[in-house]
């Protein structure tokens, strides 16, 4: 199977993405991490977020409505 980088979006985000990607600053999302309470991954030094658990761990923390 080949992916295009072009066409498929990454699997991993970086910090600043994910903040973005969520609303927040890098320095709350560090936090975040720091505290392991945001799932993220670790490569060698590097911090990533994954797309899909970044949408679930939302799903989890949403309250309110119906």
């Amino acid at each position: 199977m080949t992916i295009n980088p072009t066409t498929e979006p990454a699997l991993l985000l970086s910090p600043r993405q994910a903040a973005a990607m969520l609303g927040i600053s890098p320095r709350t999302l560090w936090g975040l991490t720091a505290a392991d309470e945001i799932p993220h991954v670790r490569i060698g030094r590097r911090v990533l977020y994954s797309r899909e658990s970044l949408a679930a761990w939302i799903a989890r923390r949403e309250r309110g409505g119906e």
